[in-house]
């Protein structure tokens, strides 16, 4: 872990950079087990956050127990059982003046603990109650055997805190209140301005840490469950500000390099005039404002986001045509051959007839066709050139890179964006690199509590206005009884000269599969045995069928041959949830849908509705449904707003999940969550840029504190 910056407070500085050896009992072996989980320092411990409290400062009686429901009781041992019928158990039978027993059991455990536990003997515990064969039984508690004197219960709740694989429960605990007992002075520990504090009217720092770590036998657990007492709004508040703070210095450093100005608008206008049909307000509105940015000397730096169909690609294509006319290149990349054969035709239809050569470069153009393309790109030659990953590689080497575009972004890691931007600064970004204007496009709406905070360091356009002609997909969910209904509703539909799909999620029968994974073991209906099953009800339909498993270019077969007319029902596996343009498709089953998220159901359905004719979606599923699976379908069947949909998601299924560290660069937060703490963003944004302007320092300390080393990834 990168060492961290120079704070301003010495206090800190000294205190919280101490190295945990420095603390008794926290030797090389346990420092480096710490240290694997990014705990090499005071202030590591400090933030170590509990995930939940235990509440010792309360008996329960033995008969007031509820299963499911954790407590502490207090009582005599009764009987002692040691077995060993299908392996080694410990029961203890344990009764108080309620006159009710319940049994500890314990599958782990050393000659020691049994000598412990003597008829008689006075033991408090505190565990989990369940239904066990002789009433309750607490299996594993954590206990205690009292003396005649012991009596006192804790003044505070006991902190539970996210486990350190090598480094016991007890022994960690310790550890954290060690360092909290050298927590430094109030003003020494506290970063933020008390200007911008008070207005806000939480606790300082210290006393936010201390309660979190150590809530009084009054606190209001609720609160602090649900993550929402008043201290732990004071370190969210925080960690989202680090969190801010660093993307928005990663900017900065960004906006320091050059970008080549490209001002030359005669080639769009050019498309434009071409194009055969009028864009949309949305679009023209974020194409004025990429020419703004294009026109800089600076990089752009521009993430459009836009629902299923809303015409990024054309915005896209204009764009590269202001680097065409600069006599430099754009490159376009996308997450999937499929995809990116769409963007190809596309622009080959749309730019070539203007004179701005196409260029093609996937992992599937090999020997001289790839040479002649690497010579290209290269030379010039090629003004844009359309691809995947393959983009990336090292043997591909740019003429003059100006624009770098990427589709479905979240779809790439954080370091394949950078290496897509360095092809444009001959493989390195140093203090005084030219570098390419980024655009950034996802179809996947992104919540705008997410974007203020996980994108701040792009500027975000949203396309939220389809194109005229366009009918809302009118959605449905049925259970799967009613299949036999959906058989002949797909009948008619093809018979009216329209197509359709039937979405599947597994590929092979579960027993079919010699050595079945987790996923092959959920109860779903295969692609290979339902085309198998279509094919046979309706003989008359001409039924294709794609997967992941199949061969490159026999999946491509089969899309083409839908997207041309010559395949009425597609069964395909959820590998159609991008790239797909097939304006006669007007029928869509989703099987299983409840087991998919919203934001794959909602890229799903938004492959009909692409043309005139009223569409439909119709959401298949197995009951029981659960609550979350209730929930998703309800909204899939409410509305058709994809930004609606992406807060919807935000909500049932939190930002960890949508978006993921390894493509956003973001490391995890310890304790804010973007759903629940959305209202601090405002007050975050506002901090950030007045520490930014007025206090750098602070800010940097303040990234260090929270962010660390991995303030190192936000860069793309």
């Amino acid at each position: 872990m990168a060492r961290r910056a120079a704070r301003p407070a010495p206090a800190l500085a000294a205190v919280g950079d101490t190295p945990l050896t420095a603390l008794p009992g926290c030797g090389p072996k346990v420092a480096e087990k710490l240290a694997a989980r990014a705990l090499v320092c005071l202030q590591d411990l400090w933030l170590q956050l509990p995930r939940q409290y235990e509440d010792r400062t309360r008996l329960t009686s033995i008969r007031a127990l509820q299963p499911g429901v954790a407590a502490q009781v207090e009582g005599r041992v009764e009987a002692v059982e040691r077995g060993f019928r299908y392996r080694p158990m410990l029961r203890v039978a344990v009764s108080d003046d309620s006159h009710a027993t319940v049994v500890l059991r314990f599958f782990h455990f050393r000659a020691a603990q049994v000598a412990q536990f003597q008829p008689g003997e006075r033991v408090r515990c505190y565990g989990t109650p369940r239904p066990g064969q002789h009433g309750l039984e607490i299996v594993h508690p954590s206990y205690r055997v009292l003396d005649a004197t012991d009596d006192e219960l804790g003044n505070q709740l006991d902190p539970v805190y996210p486990t350190v694989e090598g480094v016991g429960p007890a022994s960690l605990r310790r550890l954290i209140g060690l360092a909290l007992d050298r927590l430094p002075a109030e003003d020494a520990l506290e970063l933020l301005p008390r200007e911008l504090r008070d207005p806000l009217r939480l606790p300082s720092l210290r006393e936010a840490l201390l309660v979190v770590h150590r809530p009084p036998r009054d606190a209001d657990v609720g609160a602090l469950l649900a993550g929402t007492h008043p201290a732990q709004r004071r370190l969210a508040l925080e960690e989202l500000l680090a969190h801010h703070l660093s993307l928005r210095r990663q900017r900065i450093a960004q906006q320091a390099h050059a970008a080549p100005a490209l001002r030359d608008t005669r080639l769009a206008n050019q498309l434009r005039k071409a194009l055969p049909f009028r864009l949309t307000g949305a679009q023209q509105r974020v194409f004025e404002q990429i020419l703004v940015d294009l026109a800089r000397p600076s990089p752009m730096l521009r993430l459009v986001q836009g629902d299923v169909g809303s015409g990024k690609t054309v915005v896209a294509a204009l764009a590269t045509m202001l680097a065409a006319a600069a006599g430099r290149q754009a490159a376009l990349m996308a997450p999937t051959e499929l995809l990116a054969e769409q963007h190809l035709a596309n622009l080959r239809g749309w730019l070539e007839p203007l004179g701005v050569r196409v260029a093609w470069l996937a992992g599937k153009v090999t020997g001289r066709a790839r040479a002649k393309v690497l010579e290209q790109v290269a030379s010039g030659e090629a003004q844009v050139v359309v691809g995947t990953h393959a983009l990336m590689q090292a043997g591909v080497a740019f003429h003059d890179l100006a624009l770098a575009i990427v589709d479905e972004q979240h779809r790439f890691g954080v370091h394949q964006r950078l290496a897509l931007r360095d092809k444009g600064a001959g493989g390195s970004v140093g203090a005084s690199a030219v570098v390419p204007h980024q655009l950034v496009m996802t179809a996947t709406p992104i919540p705008r509590t997410l974007a203020m905070s996980a994108y701040a360091d792009l500027d975000v356009s949203a396309i939220d206005e389809l194109p005229p002609g366009r009918t809302p997909v009118q959605t449905v969910a049925l259970s799967a009884e009613r299949r036999p209904e959906l058989v002949e509703r797909i009948r008619k539909a093809c018979a009216e000269g329209r197509q359709a799909y039937w979405v599947c999620t597994l590929i092979d029968d579960p027993e079919e599969t010699d050595k079945p994974s987790a996923a092959m073991k959920i109860e779903a209906q295969a692609a290979q045995s339902t085309f198998e099953a279509l094919s046979a009800q309706l003989p008359e339909l001409r039924v294709g069928l794609v997967h992941g498993r199949m061969k490159a270019a026999d999946k491509q077969a089969a899309m083409f041959a839908f997207k041309a007319g010559e395949i009425d029902l597609l069964v395909a596996t959820t590998v159609i949830e991008v790239g797909v343009d097939v304006p006669n498709a007007s029928l869509m089953i989703i099987e299983n849908a409840e087991r998919l998220g919203l934001a794959q159901l909602h890229q799903l359905r938004g492959r009909v509705g692409r043309g005139s004719a009223a569409s439909s979606c119709v959401l298949l599923y197995r009951s029981p449904l659960s609550m979350l699976a209730r929930q998703r379908l309800e909204t899939m069947r409410d509305t058709n707003d994809g930004f609606l949909i992406a807060e919807k998601d935000l909500e049932l299924r939190g930002p960890g999940e949508l978006l993921g560290t390894r493509q956003t660069g973001l490391a995890g937060f310890r304790l804010a969550d973007l759903a629940r703490d959305a209202d601090l963003l405002p007050q975050v944004h506002a901090m950030g840029e007045r520490l930014l302007t007025e206090s750098p320092d602070v800010a940097e300390a303040i990234v260090a504190r929270w962010v660390g080393a991995a303030a190192r990834y936000a860069s793309a």
